[in-house]
């Protein structure tokens, strides 16, 4: 049967100089009822629409159509070619020869740090003599015969060019680099009895992070001023890192990723030379010369993951954990910047890397304050069951005298310091800090 089609006047444009069809009534004309290239195909529900018919395949031999996953790889394999390219280059550029230029470190203090980079740094080189000055003459003697530190690490050996020793002199003499691991509020009267054995050139490697109550001083302050000499060489090291994570990375280790650190010192060529110093496959080192930044980022972080670690034990949620951190970084980032640091070390990793690893991890002791203070414990109680310096219980109070002096409101760091002197409840203080004015973000 022929199916029939009907032949509509073609459109013209509105003035055209050739006049309109004319031809009515229309013609119809008969095909062949066989399927013909134009069809009918609804695209829409309440329209029917002529359209062609599915593109055929092309020939065999047209070119083939561009892969766009393939070529978003190769996009990305060169991105990655080049890093590698910059890394190779930057590394033949760097010198070398720090370590084997040096003969001894001493290590200030035979704490969990300090234990992790004295072995840290034995195994950059065996020939390395590395000293640990040590108050425990239990922890000495474990060292010395068993290489294991009995008190922190019982279950890590030591590499046995770690040496232990109660005496400062035999320690600090010939060294070449010092580590210091001893906690901050006892710094000082420890610098001050070793000072005289203190060459004035050694270049000293803080570990220790906090503020000193009464003074409000960090350790680029109170290690010059201990040893009076204002000119003692000095390194801030911080960053992410936990002592036991160190320990487990070492080469005779099975965990071989990577720990990030920084080192700052307004003497650019010393913290270079540090670097090269600390830097292995398994801790990447930076360098800053914003010491102010790094140390006050250290100190602030502690007394924050003392908040965090209330909001744990309060079982107060993930949002208000993260709505609390992140109002703690803001206020450390106020208070930093008008110390005269850099916005961008409080964002890097002695800022918002050390917050992080030190506000959302367990091992991290301030935060497990924190958790037990949340819990309805009494400070007291948990500070007497610790083995190890919870440095932003001892910190959060100079904090707040630092913020004051400095114009600065920080309530989040300041509930923390009224929970630690017993004048406000963990729930009164959440209570209070939502009751605050709802203000523009800063």
């Amino acid at each position: 049967m022929a199916a029939a089609v009907l032949e509509a006047p073609l459109a013209t444009p509105l003035f055209s100089s050739k006049p309109h069809n004319t031809n009515f009534p229309p013609k119809f004309h008969t095909f062949p009822s066989k399927p013909t290239l134009l069809t009918l195909r609804n695209t829409h529900p309440h329209s029917c629409v002529a359209n062609a018919s599915p593109p055929q395949d092309p020939d065999p031999g047209s070119d083939p159509q561009p892969d766009p996953n393939r070529d978003r790889r190769r996009i990305v394999r060169v991105a990655w070619e080049k890093i590698l390219r910059w890394s190779r280059s930057w590394r033949s550029k760097a010198k070398t020869d720090i370590l084997q230029r040096t003969n001894k470190v001493v290590v200030l203090g035979g704490g969990s740090f300090g234990t992790a980079m004295a072995a840290h740094v034995a195994n950059r080189k065996a020939e390395l003599e590395v000293n640990m000055l040590v108050r425990d003459p239990q922890v000495c003697l474990s060292i010395n015969e068993n290489h294991f530190n009995c008190k922190y690490f019982p279950d890590h050996r030591l590499p046995e060019n770690v040496v232990a020793t109660t005496d400062a002199k035999s320690a600090l003499l010939g060294a070449d680099y010092c580590l210091h691991a001893v906690p901050v509020q006892f710094s000082a009267s420890f610098l001050e009895s070793v000072a005289e054995y203190v060459d004035p050139g050694l270049p000293f490697i803080s570990l220790s992070k906090g503020l000193e109550l009464n003074t409000l001083r960090m350790m680029a302050q109170i290690i010059p001023q201990a040893l009076r000499n204002p000119r003692q060489p000095f390194v801030a090291l911080s960053g992410p890192s936990f002592a036991l994570e160190l320990m487990d990375k070492l080469p005779t280790g099975d965990n071989d990723v990577a720990t990030s650190m920084v080192v700052a010192s307004k003497d650019k060529k010393l913290a270079n030379t540090v670097q090269q110093l600390l830097a292995s496959s398994h801790l990447r080192i930076s360098t800053s010369s914003d010491v102010t930044g790094v140390e006050i980022a250290g100190a602030l972080k502690n007394v924050l993951a003392i908040a965090a670690g209330i909001v744990e034990g309060m079982n107060l949620g993930n949002n208000s954990m993260a709505a609390l951190v992140s109002q703690g970084c803001s206020e450390i980032r106020w208070l930093a910047t008008k110390m005269g640091a850099k916005p961008t070390t409080i964002t890097g990793l002695s800022g918002t890397g050390d917050i992080m690893l030190t506000c959302f991890v367990n091992l991290s002791r301030n935060r497990t304050v924190g958790v037990r203070l949340g819990s309805g414990e009494k400070l007291e109680n948990i500070l007497s069951s610790m083995n190890q310096v919870a440095e932003g219980v001892s910190t959060a109070g100079a904090v707040i005298a630092l913020a004051q002096k400095y114009n600065v409101k920080m309530p989040v760091l300041t509930a923390v310091a009224r929970i630690i002197d017993n004048e406000l409840t963990p729930k009164k203080a959440v209570f209070e800090l939502m009751s605050l004015p709802q203000v523009e973000e800063v």
